[in-house]
This record gives C-alpha cells, structure tokens and sequence, in this order.
C-alpha cells in the first residue's frame, strides 16, 4: 500500500510540473524582402498567417528589403537570418567572399522581360523596332539585355534608350515618354497597372532561350552550419507556404494587406503572384516540390553571369558553391 501511494504521488508530482513547464518558445526568425513588398512575396505572408512557420517551431518577422544587394549584404552581416533576393546577385557578392549561400532557389525561371501598355500592341522582338526603352543602367536586367538582342537578332541602333532610376523608368512609360522598359513580370507591370488602370504585356527573356534562375532565399554560411536543423525548418515551412499559396493565389495576396494594408491592391497583388508561379519551376523540375533547382539550371545562370552579368570567372570552376538543396524536404 506504502508503495501505491509513494508510486501515485510521483506520478502526481510529474503531472504537476508538465502543466506548469512552460511551452518551448517557438524560435524567432528573420526574414528581409529584396524590396517593398508586392505579389511575389505572398507565401511568405501567407505561411505565418496560417500558421505553417507555427507549426515548425518558427516565430517569424518579415522585414521589407531595398534591394537585392542590401539584403544580401544584412544577411552577410547576420542582421537577418534570411533574405529573399536576387540568386545572380548574391553570386556577385559570394563570389568576393560574403559568407553567404542560396538555401532555396524558387524562381528558376527569369522573370525578366521588356514590357509596355498591352494598347501599343508590342508583342514580339521585331515591333520594338522604333521604340524607346527606358533602362536603369547597370542593374540586372540591363546587363542580360545584349544576350536578349543577341537572341533576337536586334540591333541598339533600331530602338531609341532613355535612362533613369528605377522611379524615372517607370514614370517614362506611364507619361508616356517611352514605350517598353525593362522589368520583372510580376513587379513593374503591376506598378504600371496601379498607375494607369491599363494592361502590361510583357516580351519574357525567357522565352528567348535566356535560362537563369532569379529570386531564392539565402543565408549567412555560418548560421547555416550552427543552425541546421532551424534552417531545415525554415525551408519545410517555406515550401508548404509556397504550396499552399499556389492553390489560393487571392487568399494569398489578401494575407499581404492584412499584414500591410498600405502594400498594394488585391487585384494586382493577386495577378503578380499569378504571374509569379509559373516560374517556380523549369521543364526538368515541373513535377517537384518548389526549391528542387537543377545543377544544370545553376550551371547555366553561373555561365551566363560571367559572360554578360559582372561575374568573375572563377566562378565557373565550382558552380556548386553558390547553392545547397541539403536542407530541403524530401
């Protein structure tokens, strides 16, 4: 009897204690944008507002960014845990020794194109001919624009340029001193809509034999080895954030006002996350999971930057250095 009572109030004194034992605090996570938030960035939005980050263990903050470059050079720093960048952009820092690897890649299709008012009725290489394009000169997108009129048979001299900032491009085409700029699919066609109420049409890069990945999530080298089963974690969230937003692009976008109510419009918040997926994926990854890159889609990109994007050499020699699938799920 002296027994059954010692043995029952032990197993009191331990149900005690793990009502009172608090609960492991979920682990708290840094995320920074590539820029002020738009329709691409609705899974991660979308994720925290329903609780899939939670669920892994993970309390997560999403921090807008102001450019690839900056947030690359934060996560170098480790005053982010994560960035979502430009993939070719984090090369050109890596590649000078920022500790700093891509964990995921999720856009491995280039969303680059030359866009202008769907009204002018450019859809194809040959009708920019005569045109003015606006640029920003030295970013990404004018870097690969030889390769495109290469790949088009275009010549400099059968269109007009005009240059600016970012804001200047963009206001060229939507005052109407230029025809096209040069743009993302899911970003400066959105800005355009918001603007001038009016259809974009987009001649995607892509669609020109220019295969290079583009947006990824990327972590400092050394987080990565001491947290490894965080970053794990981060990257199982994210992909069912990135999946579970693919089935509800609205639902999506409308998680992005209800963090930011200043951050767009539903419609194209919605229509740039539209114009987003297809580019989760190439021909060879189109049945896996999003982050599935290819050795040979990061060959090529590798390939491409040092030829036409400011890449050194180098590093041709170990295109791997730049990426890791090892932490994604299965």
């Amino acid at each position: 009897m002296l027994r059954l009572m010692t043995a029952f109030s032990a197993m009191l004194a331990w149900a005690m204690l793990a009502v009172s034992a608090p609960a492991s605090a979920a682990d708290k996570v840094v995320l920074m944008l590539n820029w002020y938030v738009y329709g691409e960035h609705a899974p991660f939005y979308y994720g925290k507002a329903k609780g899939i980050y939670a669920a892994e263990g993970i309390d997560l903050e999403i921090q807008e960014g102001r450019g690839s470059a900056a947030t690359t050079q934060a996560v170098a720093a480790k005053t982010a845990d994560f960035g979502y960048v430009d993939v070719p952009t984090m090369m050109r820092a890596a590649i000078k020794g920022a500790p700093i690897i891509a964990t995921g890649v999720l856009l491995q299709t280039s969303p680059m194109s030359v866009m202008g008012l769907a009204e002018k009725n450019i859809r194809k290489p040959e009708d920019i001919k005569g045109k003015t394009v606006a640029i920003t000169p030295a970013d990404s997108m004018t870097q690969i624009w030889p390769l495109f009129l290469k790949k088009t048979g275009l010549k400099e001299s059968d269109f007009k340029t005009v240059a600016g900032d970012g804001q200047t491009k963009l206001n060229a085409v939507i005052n109407g001193q230029a025809d096209l700029l040069l743009g993302y699919v899911m970003d400066q066609s959105m800005k355009i809509k918001d603007a001038t109420g009016k259809d974009v049409y987009p001649i995607k890069f892509a669609d020109y034999g220019i295969n290079m990945v583009s947006s990824g999530l990327v972590a400092n080298t050394d987080y990565v080895k001491s947290h490894a089963d965080l970053v794990k974690r981060f990257m199982s969230a994210t992909t069912k954030a990135v999946e579970a937003a693919e089935k509800d692009p609205k639902a999506a976008a409308q998680s992005i006002l209800d963090a930011n109510p200043k951050g767009g419009k539903i419609d194209t918040l919605t229509q740039g996350f539209e114009l987003t997926i297809p580019l989760y994926r190439t021909p060879e990854t189109k049945n896996k999971r999003p982050f599935q890159v290819t050795d040979q889609n990061m060959t090529d990109s590798v390939n491409l930057m040092v030829e036409y994007g400011g890449l050194e050499a180098k590093a041709k020699d170990n295109p791997k250095a730049f990426y890791t699938n090892d932490y994604l799920p299965k």
